[in-house]
Parts: structure tokens; sequence; C-alpha cells
């Protein structure tokens, strides 16, 4: 029994003091730095959909209002399987479309198809999701971070929605891993993580590295791997807001974490082994920081398990274990704590932690049914809310 102890407590243990430091790391500034060089880049904004219908005629008309020079900027919508009444509504704004079709759809084959009949005309392309929205002056911002030498970016996301128990869940959830895997990983020195959308990357660098990107689950992850691979570094712009619609049904939010946890652990057992030979050779800790973070249990499976473990050590009085699991607890609640923003501590989100049991056990199911979900496309509805 003791050996088994040994082995969960040091590797709940680990996961847990990992986000704590982080999310501590997270309270402090990101160091400024002055621009490299005053240039203003030609950024093409990328909007692949599937189906997205309901929400892709204001995510449209929203991308055209920046601040940025309107003769440097071009908003392009990737539609795959779209309403011919939607097409004819997209080709009324000063937008471009490009209609995509296949056997199996998936985000990175819509954009490498975009990019091959676009041309090399740009020099930053924006990814964004169908639900996404920019704010006014969110490409000037992303091209203040290209002058300080960023190869590859990532943008705030928060909430547009928090109308369910369970969008408030996934509005927290997002904030907790911006606090961590973002603004705490940069304020150490190390790289952003990339969410898939929001995010900026060197146009001709992003188009040659897609090329060899065939996945149905994950794309960005694989991206990212690539990027760190290469000892280039990924910003974060913490100011620099996307509007993103959050899950507002327990099967959606199912659907989602099991497409996300399948990732990880493809990728974690894919690259851990690199990681650690670059490690060692080439010094590249961000790369190997990248790999350990796929092994990480997701925050609301890590903070039910360590509620669990507590209340057996207590009902069943094991005091040698009683102190060590309390810490471990403790440390994951102090992540949640620094991690929240201010915003969410109201009455909405004391009702929403009733759900949490049931997104404990929805996260558990998930990780059962995870075999082959990063082989297959899981597409999240989104309904505009």
């Amino acid at each position: 029994m003791d050996i088994i102890q040994y082995i969960f407590i040091t590797f709940l243990g680990l996961a847990s003091f990992y986000i704590f430091i982080f999310a501590f790391a997270g309270l402090f500034t990101i160091r400024p730095k002055k621009p490299s060089f005053e240039v203003m880049r030609k950024y093409v904004v990328l909007i692949p959909g599937y189906k997205e219908d309901q929400v892709i005629i204001d995510v449209a008309k929203q991308a055209l209002h920046q601040s940025y020079p309107v003769d440097l900027f071009e908003v392009v919508v990737i539609a795959d399987s779209f309403k011919p009444e939607t097409l004819e509504a997209l080709s009324k704004l000063k937008i471009k479309i490009i209609e995509v079709s296949f056997e199996l759809s998936t985000k990175s084959k819509a954009l490498n198809a975009a990019m091959d009949k676009l041309g090399d005309d740009y020099d930053v392309a924006v990814v964004l999701d169908a639900d996404n929205i920019m704010e006014f002056d969110f490409i000037a911002k992303v091209n203040q971070a290209f002058n300080l030498g960023f190869t590859a970016v990532q943008g705030h996301r928060i909430a547009k929605n928090t109308n369910t128990n369970f969008a408030i869940l996934d509005a927290i959830s997002e904030e907790v891993n911006n606090r961590i895997f973002r603004k705490g990983h940069r304020v150490l020195g190390l790289s952003a993580a990339l969410i898939g959308s929001g995010m900026a990357i060197d146009y001709k660098y992003f188009k040659n590295m897609m090329k060899s990107i065939k996945a149905i689950g994950g794309f960005d992850k694989e991206l990212e791997l690539q990027i760190l691979k290469e000892t280039r570094i990924i910003g974060y712009l913490e100011n620099a807001y996307v509007l993103d619609e959050k899950v507002q049904k327990a099967e959606v939010f199912s659907n989602q974490r099991r497409r996300w946890l399948s990732a990880q652990i493809h990728y974690f057992s894919k690259d851990f082994l690199t990681s650690v030979k670059h490690l060692f050779k080439y010094r590249n800790f961000d790369y190997f920081d990248k790999a350990i973070q796929f092994i990480q249990p997701p925050r609301i499976m890590l903070l039910g398990t360590l509620i669990i473990i507590n209340v057996f050590s207590v009902l069943f009085n094991t005091e040698d274990w009683m102190k060590a699991w309390l810490y471990v607890l403790g440390a994951v609640v102090l992540t949640f704590f620094f991690s929240i923003p201010f915003k969410f501590y109201n009455f909405k989100t004391l009702l929403a932690i009733i759900s949490l049991p049931k997104a404990f056990v929805l996260m558990f199911i998930s990780l059962l049914k995870i075999r082959g979900a990063n082989k297959k496309f899981i597409h999240t509805e989104h309904t505009g809310s």
C-alpha cells in the first residue's frame, strides 16, 4: 500500500507543484522589451469553419473592424460544408471566400488548401476559429509583438459567453490555463502555449510548416512542438483579446475534452524521448517542458482526485500521509486562487461550482474513451450565444 501511495503522491505532487510554480509566476508582469524595429506588416486573417452557418457571418463582419490599416490586412473565410445562403451572405462582405470539401474534414487540411490558393503576398497569418471575435486593436498589438522579433504569438482568448454553468467552468478553465501555460511561462522566460486560434505566425514560416502537418486533432500541438524544437520562442499577448464561445452543454464539454486528452497523450508518447535528447544535447528546456505539459492531468481531474484522496485519508486515519496529501491539495487550491480572475468571484460562479462533480465524472469518462479520438474529426458546434 505504501508503494502505491509513493507512486501516486510522486506523480500528483509533481503535477500539482508544476502548475503552482507557473501560476505564482503569472502574478508578476512579463518583462517588457523595446521593439527591435518598426514595420507595418501585411496580415491575412484565416477563419476555417465546418458547418458554422450560425456564427460565421457575424464573425466575418467583426473581423473587418480593426484599427489596423485596411490595405494591410485581409479576411479569408475557409468554408467547408456551408449552406448556399450563408455563402451568398458572405459574398456581400469585403472578404475572400475559399470553399473546400474533404472526405474527412480537418482544420489543418482547410488551412493548407487556403494557403495554396492565396499565394505568398502576406507577412503574418492570424488564425481564428469560426466563433472568434478579435478586439478592435488586436492586429495592431500583434504587429507590435512581431516588431520584437517573435515568429509566433498567442493572443489572450477570453469567454464570449457565460450563460450556463458549463460555460462558466469552461471560461474559468481557459483563464487558469492562460495564467499557467502562457503568462506564467513567459514571466519565467519560456514559450507560451498555442491554443489553435487567436494566434499569429509568420506567414511563410507557417505555410511551409503546415505542409508537413497532417494532424486530425491537435494541429496546434504539432505546430508548437516543431517551433520549440527549432528553439524559437512563442510570445503571449496578455492584453490582446479574442472572444471565444465556451461550451454550454455537458456532452459538448465531454467531446471537446476527449479530443484534447487524446492529442496530449499522442504527442507525449511521440515527442517525450526526443525532447529528453534535445534537453541534454542542445539544452532545449522549452521543448522538454512542452512534452512534460502533455502528461499533466487536466486541472479539474487533478483537483477532484486530490479531494477524494484527502477524504479517504481522513476516513481511514492514515496519519503518515494526511499532511503530505494536504500540502499537495493546498498547492492546487492556491493555483486556482492565483489564476482565476476576480471577475469570476461571484454568485454565478458559486452556482457553477455545483456542476464540478459532473465535470469531474465527464473528464474521467473522457479519459476512458480517448483511444482513437485523435484519429477522427470531432466537431464542436457553435451557436453564436
